[in-house]
């Protein structure tokens, strides 16, 4: 059964027009938790604070949560652990930040209400009381590039130690919003803002649909006296032992499902009758406990060229499941070689045909690979790759080596893409716990490469990744993107960091607080 998404589905029956605005709070809405407690969880993880500056922010925190201290106080006081430190080390750490920690906390829920506001043509913001450092790689993921947020200020590219008032919060949210509402001709009585705490209780009252998400027990007492819809998701946050026992189960199973195929192998001397019998136990089994169901479209296409080579986008490492229910039989794989040191279960992929590269070693993968043009001819063995190479943070499709698209020209066989579109909702990139989800595939007709050349190659794989990307819902590569994504960088260029905060609305900086100020709250930031 279909769970119930009623902010999801309200969204899709809605108005469409750039006058309509959809608003969303950042920490508890948009991700799980909060960013700032991730924030200082890796800098205590860095050794990047001192015993004194521990006690402190202890001392700071516990005064915020019992009410002692505002959200101003909060912040002045974090804007002193910043002075003196170049603003360009704390959008590093804010990317850094996003990569270990933030990306895996995004709501798959609250991105499905975004993309359907997006399609809808919907102005889409974030307003939040955190920072820009901690936001802006989380928006440029959804594509969203208004960013309201509480600012410190800088000076010729330092932090001085003050914040920039009115900060984010309470009133200063609505000013915000309303700042919006001016620079774009918004209508804010027909927008929607989606929010998880009470601290943002005058934004919720100001627009026309407030829509609570994951909220807290306050402002669930007043969604339910306001008759404001409440929606809840278990997506992301604090797994339930179940979900661990799932976890474990499922990755245990690996080892269960080989050894059910030895009889087999002992009784016909067949090791492939045995693989292909594991495989297919496994796959079943494993997404049986951890309570993924498949919704297919076309998987005719994954029996009517074998063998070929099968292409996926690897998002999770629930990957590996449903890929041994979909394709079931009579197949091998590419894994990275530090795989094969692990014990037990390097031996067992390495029994159920998969081939271990060194991605660093280029040579040595060609190599490695021509086992598999052997089995592909010689066995009639498909061949199942990922051209991303390793998995994506984010359900954004990643560039694609060329190694898979070699393989299906040298063995003179098909490649048949299978799109992948939400295996995130099982387990994001960095998570253990693997959680039920419907996930949803496309299997897309079989890509003939009789009349591939290496000289062409570079077209034939833009040409198979749009098809990933135009089943995604995503911009596809034009012909110009790909040829400047194969140049090497500038040698000038080789060694900078990420861009800083690109397409981005960012508060400027030694700006005069205007004279109307934000009332003071009380309550988390965010």
């Amino acid at each position: 059964m279909p769970r119930p998404q009623p902010h999801l589905d309200e969204v899709l029956a809605s108005e469409p027009g750039s006058h309509i605005a959809a608003l969303f709070d950042f920490d508890g809405t948009i991700i799980s938790g909060y960013s700032a407690t991730a924030m200082l969880r890796e800098k205590f993880q860095r050794r990047e604070m001192s015993v004194e500056e521990i006690a402190e922010t202890a001392q700071v925190v516990a005064q915020h949560s019992l009410g002692q201290l505002g959200f101003s106080g909060l912040m002045s006081a974090a804007a002193k652990f910043m002075k003196g430190v170049e603003e360009e080390s704390f959008v590093e750490f804010g990317e850094e930040l996003y990569k270990k920690h933030i990306a895996r906390k995004i709501y798959p829920e609250t991105r499905a209400i975004i993309e359907a506001h997006q399609a809808k043509g919907h102005r889409v913001a974030i307003i939040s009381s955190a920072t820009i450092y901690q936001i802006e790689p989380t928006a440029r993921d959804l594509g969203i590039t208004d960013i309201k947020c509480s600012a410190y200020e800088i000076e010729d590219g330092v932090f001085t130690g003050d914040i920039i008032r009115p900060l984010c919060f309470g009133d200063g949210k609505v000013l915000a919003a309303e700042e919006l509402a001016t620079e774009y001709g918004l209508d804010l009585d027909q927008s929607f803002f989606y929010s998880d705490s009470d601290d943002d209780i005058e934004l919720l009252e100001r627009v026309g649909k407030p829509r609570p998400l994951n909220p807290n027990m306050k402002l669930k007492g007043i969604a339910d006296e306001r008759n404001w819809p409440v929606q809840r998701f278990a997506s992301r946050g604090t797994p339930s032992w179940i979900d661990y026992t799932r976890t474990i189960y499922a990755t245990g199973s690996l080892v269960g499902a080989f050894a059910a195929g030895l009889p087999i192998w002992a009784l016909t001397r067949s090791q492939r009758e045995a693989a292909n019998f594991s495989i297919g136990l496994f796959g079943d089994f494993a997404t049986a406990i951890t309570g993924v169901e498949l919704e297919v479209e076309d998987e005719k296409h994954l029996w009517s060229s074998r063998p070929c080579v099968f292409i996926f986008n690897h998002q999770s490492k629930a990957d590996v499941m449903i890929l041994a229910k979909l394709i079931r039989r009579d197949m091998g794989g590419v894994g990275k070689k530090e795989i094969k040191d692990i014990p037990i279960l390097g031996k067992l992929m390495e029994w159920g045909g998969t081939v271990f590269v060194d991605r660093a070693d280029g040579k040595s993968a060609i190599k490695a690979m021509e086992p598999l043009v052997d089995a592909i001819r010689e066995e009639g063995k498909s061949i199942c790759i990922s051209p991303e190479g390793t998995r994506t943070l984010t359900p954004k499709l990643a560039p694609f080596k060329k190694g898979a698209f070699h393989l299906a020209m040298q063995a003179g066989v098909p490649i048949v893409p299978i799109v992948i579109h939400n295996a995130t909702d099982v387990a994001p990139k960095n998570e253990f716990v693997m959680r039920p989800a419907t996930v949803r595939v496309t299997v897309l007709p079989p890509v003939d490469t009789s009349k591939w050349s290496a000289r062409t190659m570079n077209v034939h794989v833009r040409d198979v990744r749009n098809m990933f990307l135009r089943t995604l819902g995503q911009a596809e590569e034009s012909a110009e993107e790909a040829v400047a994504a194969e140049a090497p960088p500038p040698a000038a260029k080789a060694a900078k960091p990420a861009p800083k905060k690109a397409a981005t609305k960012k508060p400027p900086a030694k700006k005069k607080p205007p004279a109307k100020k934000p009332a003071a709250g009380k309550g988390r930031a965010d």
